[in-house]
């Protein structure tokens, strides 16, 4: 299984004001390069999914954007990970959202575990009652189905996958939940009260 990490940082950052949640910073480092820094192990390569101008990252990482302008929400950077990874031979992709700092470092080895422990073709992340659909693995085969649900107006997650079967690799949310995203300047007080 050849997977490939795409870092889903297209969001609008509206409850911040605007702007890159990506380039903001966390005890001195960009949220991005956080979520580079605890993917790239566990993955053979990493892509970045956002829209606009990729220089603005500074990195040299590749920078792929949204399918069309339609600003369909996670799912678009989905298919435009599971694209690009078709077109590196890849068999599958794992997504992570980048305003999620400390997403688990064996995330890749649990949803893999998952998926073929439950005999689906996708799996995503749990805490508790629940889910993280952004935290998932998912089949490149899947791509042109995908493709399709979205043509016909497919904009949630959650729905789309379970139309497929989906397995859930259960994450311990203690002592916090390491799906705490950043969505908020008080979420990344927050967030800096953790990292300490």
């Amino acid at each position: 299984m050849k997977v490939i990490g795409i870092i889903l940082a297209g969001g609008l950052a509206r409850r911040m004001g605007g702007g890159d949640k990506a380039l903001l910073s966390l005890g001195g480092r960009t949220l991005l390069d956080r979520a580079v820094e605890r993917l790239l192990p566990q993955v053979d390569a990493v892509v970045i999914n956002a829209n606009g101008d990729a220089a603005r990252f500074g990195t040299d990482l590749p920078v792929i954007p949204d399918p069309d302008d339609s600003r369909a929400g996670p799912l678009a950077g989905v298919l435009a990970g599971l694209d690009y990874a078709r077109r590196e031979g890849a068999s599958h992709i794992v997504t992570v959202a980048v305003d999620t700092p400390f997403f688990p470092d064996d995330l890749v080895a649990r949803l893999r575990a998952a998926a073929d422990g439950g005999g689906v073709p996708l799996a995503c992340a749990k805490t508790g009652e629940r889910t993280h659909p952004v935290f998932g693995l998912w089949p490149v085969s899947l791509a042109d189905d995908l493709r399709a649900a979205m043509a016909d107006g497919m904009r949630k997650v959650d729905r789309w996958t379970g139309a497929h079967g989906c397995a859930e690799a259960v994450f311990e949310a203690a002592p916090f939940d390491p799906f705490f995203n950043v969505n908020t300047p008080d979420d990344l007080s927050e967030a800096e009260g953790l990292l300490a």
